[in-house]
This record gives structure tokens, C-alpha cells and sequence, in this order.
């Protein structure tokens, strides 16, 4: 299959030049801020599916620059699904649970009514809402916690301070599923394989790491399986602002994705200890 990839160096994009034979479009090529250079890219080229795996993603700087995370979140993945549809190309775009409001403690289903606390959130489900009206064959996958062994995450970010501080304190009270990006990245590709194959498939699904776990224990899990000695405090959020509000429940129920494609939700546990053992390998 060919398959067009926007994104390069993102942590889900890493993953799927890793695993698959994709074309893979980075700014210098595909820049999301220009949404109409991004409909270009896929109309120069025989696609037999497309995925956006690139997106505005500094959360808390979102809060700040709306109107630009609008153009990339929102405007450029409409632009993209409107070219696929007039090229009859299955659509696969990335979201996030941040389009819910984050309370309780069930897991968030495709059918929970949406509604962001937080400018990134918005700006994501502008982006859901372009792709559905593009008409087109599309899977609108949204996930939770991303880690990997690539660019920026928690897991990074750990053992990056573990490296000077032997006690940290992390928040506590919100409770989510860690995502390996591997995982994302091997659903995305069977997706769309399937997708090719099944002009009938497609939709919103959820995928999150099982089971869901606080950042805190999260973090004790990290520390456990690199085998350093780290005393993890849990905190509320209250006691760690951002600008951005924050979800207390990122939990993520699966069951569509299970019955439409036969993907399961990933152990993070198994996914952590990949990517230990590549970060490990790589020093």
C-alpha cells in the first residue's frame, strides 16, 4: 500500500516510518499552518490511504496562540479529508480525548457528548467536526497519554529528573490510560489496510493504554522497571497549575474500535518496558 503520513518527527509519525513503508511529510513539505499545501501534497500523489499523525500539541502554549493551533488542529486535517474524499482515499486522523471535560471516573465511550476545557481541546475537535463533514471514507482515532522512545514525553521527562533528584512530586489525581506510540502507530496501519479493503469501515474509536493508572503511579512504574530510587509524592492538580485545564479522567473505552476492527486497547505495561529497553539500548 501506499500510504501518506503527515508528520516526521512526532512521536506517533516516528513510529509508523519505523514499522511501515510510508511516505512520511514533515513542515519543510507539508506545512499544517498552510492547510491548502496540505490538500496539494495529497492531491500530487496515488495514495491508497492517508493518516495525520502531526498536530499543535504544546497544550499549555495553545492557551496563548488559539487562533494558530485553529489553522493546524482544525483547518489543515478538514483540508485533508476533503481532498481524500475526492479521491475516494481512507482517512485516518488523530485526536484526543482532551474533547471531553474530563470529570468522573468511567471510561470516555465514542457516543459521551464532547465538550474541551482548554484551548487545545477545542481546536482538536474543530478538527473531528471537518473531517466528518468532508463526506469522505475516515476513522477518527482518539488516544490518550502518548509515550515512546522519541521527541517529548512523560516517560522522557522522568528519567531525565531522576537523573539529578532522587525524590519528585506528581500529580496524583488524574487518571488516564499511558499510549504506547508503537501501539498507535501498528493500530493506525491496520486500520488502514483494513480500511482499503472495506469501504464501509471507518468512524470514531477509542484507544488508551490499560488499566489506567495516575500520573503518580505512572511514574513509580517508570522509575521500578529502570531500577532507579525515586520517592514519588502524589499531589493534586490544584497544587500544580497550568494555564491549560487539565482532564482529572482520561480513561478510554475501547469497545467500538474491538468490535469494528478487532484492535484490543495495549497493556502500557509491555509498551513501557520496549521502550526502557530502547532508551537503554540508544545510550
Amino acid at each position: 500500500m501506499r500510504i501518506l503520513v503527515f508528520g516526521k518527527t512526532g512521536q506517533v509519525a516516528t513510529e509508523l516510518q519505523l514499522q511501515g513503508d510510508v511516505t512520511a511529510l514533515g513542515r519543510d513539505a507539508a506545512d499544517l499552518s498552510d492547510p491548502a499545501a496540505c490538500a496539494a501534497a495529497i492531491d500530487a500523489g496515488s495514495w491508497d490511504a492517508v493518516i495525520n499523525a502531526a498536530a499543535y500539541t504544546a497544550v499549555d502554549k495553545a492557551e496563548e496562540e488559539e487562533a494558530l493551533a485553529q489553522v493546524i488542529n482544525g483547518d489543515a486535517p478538514a483540508a485533508m479529508a476533503q481532498a481524500c474524499a475526492q479521491h475516494a482515499i481512507p482517512f485516518i486522523h488523530i485526536s484526543t480525548d482532551y474533547v471531553f471535560e474530563g470529570s468522573g471516573t468511567d471510561p470516555w465511550r465514542v457516543s459521551d457528548p464532547v465538550s474541551p476545557q482548554n484551548a487545545y481541546g477545542r481546536t482538536k475537535l474543530a478538527g473531528e467536526e471537518g473531517v466528518r463533514a468532508a463526506g469522505g471514507q475516515h476513522a477518527i482515532l482518539r488516544t490518550s497519554w502518548v509515550f515512546s522512545a522519541h521527541g517529548n514525553n512523560f516517560v522522557k521527562t522522568m528519567l531525565r529528573l531522576s537523573d539529578t533528584r532522587d525524590a519528585l512530586s506528581v500529580v496524583a489525581d488524574q487518571i488516564g490510560g499511558p499510549t504506547p506510540a508503537a501501539a498507535i502507530a501498528a493500530t493506525v496501519l491496520d486500520m488502514a489496510h483494513q480500511m482499503k479493503t472495506d469501504p464501509n469501515k471507518g468512524g470514531t474509536y477509542h484507544y488508551g493504554g490499560t488499566p489506567a493508572v495516575s500520573w503518580a503511579d505512572f511514574a513509580r512504574k517508570i522509575f521500578a522497571l529502570s531500577d532507579r530510587s525515586v520517592t514519588v509524592t502524589g499531589i493534586p492538580t490544584a497544587d500544580y497549575p497550568t494555564p491549560a485545564s487539565r482532564p482529572l479522567n482520561s480513561r478510554m473505552d475501547g469497545t467500538t474500535l474491538q468490535t469494528d476492527f478487532n484492535i484490543a486497547q495495549p497493556d502500557w505495561k509491555a509498551g513501557l518496558c520496549d521502550v526502557l529497553k530502547t532508551l537503554k539500548d540508544t545510550i
